[in-house]
């Protein structure tokens, strides 16, 4: 992924993340659609059987999947990779040629996705480059004030630790600041500061990266620009998360809500989500994601992206503050869509919820379930041995669990699942037996 790789590095099997959008596989039901997925190696046929299995002609749905695999680990980010390599960009642009109605679709949009775009001749559904900085930290801060979107106090536009400093200094005396890096990725360009008398660097900080230091996160800080934020005392505190899309056309749209579950060392890594975000703030959460979007749309934004929150707790109710805004797809996407098209349900927007003949359906998705006896595992292994065990899909209710991430079992002993119930209490009860069952019986 054309992300910050010394992110990426510190993720378990980031590079079986190319396998995240596995889920579009699913729209090969459509008789018209063909799709050619690329990534850097190849990826397990068991695996493509997998997602091929949820259609009602696998074995034709097959015949319109062209996976294309560049047989290269290592080399870097896949875009940029598969630019150096003429053979495979003519085996692309020859199936491309079959048709003039194709699009691009990737994980994030570099200058790198813009320039093979430009040689395949294929719009892109994602944000120009031109537009990123309106998702970095210090672009969100300034949408969602013109959106008139509440932000938490801080200041944006930091280019070096020495300006960090000063933004310190002028925020009000407070227990601990948020400085988080303008372009980072699941959380991991965050620090945590408790203020004391001196500089920031001699105060006790917290970096939500393992092996940060204030050395390299200034070096980052002047790299990338930051924002400083006050950190947000009051709990309960809540992470809800918006997913809008915005169309060529520039018509926009809230498609989803998710509470956010986050770990690490700061609580402030994603590891899953549940769908939907509590009733509490259901409504606002999106409310106020459907102003961000119209900014975005007005301002030329295409494509899918997310929208993170603070919810806190007030005498009047919960308020939404915006964390921060993710120009590209993110972890609630790929719950989203293996819901969508394994349920075949639409988006309700009076419930917030997936509504399939009446039927609301509710998830709860991971990206990390690991556990010492999955390794060396096969996806075909996990795959029946989800399916023997009662915990698979069942087209007929529409429910079950969706499997992602399934090259990271052999040598990461990882995957990651959705659990898609018709109640709350459903999903949660499925995503927990099936957690236990993967790592105490697999």
């Amino acid at each position: 992924m054309s992300l910050p790789q010394d992110e990426l590095r510190r993720i378990t099997g980031a590079q079986c993340y190319e396998e995240r959008l596995l889920f579009l596989l699913l729209t090969l039901r459509q008789p018209g659609v063909e799709i050619v997925y690329l990534s850097s190696a190849p990826v397990d046929t068991a695996t493509v059987d997998y997602y091929l299995s949820f259609l009602d002609d696998p074995g034709e749905a097959r015949s319109r999947l062209h996976m294309i695999s560049l047989d290269d680990l290592g080399s870097g980010q896949l875009t940029e990779s598969l630019l150096r390599r003429p053979d495979l960009l003519t085996r692309v642009r020859t199936i491309l040629d079959r048709t003039d109605d194709a699009w691009m679709v990737p994980f994030v949009v570099s200058e790198h996705e813009e320039r093979l775009a430009e040689i395949l001749n294929l719009p892109i559904y994602g944000p120009a480059t031109a537009l990123a900085p309106l998702g970095s930290k210090s672009g969100g801060r300034a949408i969602a004030e013109a959106a008139g979107v509440p932000v938490v106090k801080g200041f944006s536009d930091l280019r070096s630790l020495t300006e960090v400093e000063h933004a310190a200094r002028a925020l009000n005396p407070g227990s601990r600041l948020m400085v988080k890096l303008n372009n980072s990725y699941s959380g991991l360009g965050n620090a945590i500061v408790s203020r004391v008398d001196g500089p920031l660097t001699t105060s006790p900080t917290s970096f939500s990266a393992p092996d940060e230091t204030w050395v390299t996160f200034a070096e980052k800080i002047a790299e990338r620009g930051a924002v400083l934020e006050e950190f947000i005392e009051e709990r309960p505190l809540y992470s809800p998360s918006a997913l809008a899309m915005i169309t060529p056309g520039g018509s926009y749209d809230v498609v989803a809500t998710h509470e956010q579950i986050l770990g690490g060392q700061n609580g402030d890594v994603y590891k899953g989500c549940v769908f939907p975000s509590r009733a509490d703030y259901r409504t606002e959460v999106g409310e106020c994601a459907e102003r961000i979007a119209e900014v975005l749309a007005a301002r030329g934004v295409v494509g899918l992206f997310g929208v993170d929150f603070f919810a806190v707790k007030t005498d009047a109710g919960y308020h939404a503050l915006l964390c921060e805004i993710n120009l590209r797809i993110g972890g609630t996407t790929h719950p989203f869509g293996a819901a969508l098209l394994t349920t075949e349900a639409t988006y309700d927007r009076p419930s917030g919820t997936l509504m399939r003949d009446g039927q609301s359906k509710y998830y709860v998705a991971t990206d990390n379930c690991a556990a010492e006896r999955l390794l060396g595992r096969t996806p075909a292994e996990i795959v029946k041995f989800v399916n023997d065990s009662g915990l698979g899909f069942d087209r007929e209710r529409r429910t079950g669990n969706v499997l992602h991430l399934l090259g990271a079992l052999p040598e990461h002993g990882k995957l990651g699942f959705t659990s898609i119930g018709n109640s709350p209490d459903e999903a949660t009860e499925l995503h927990g037996r099936t957690l236990s069952a993967l790592c105490q019986s697999a």
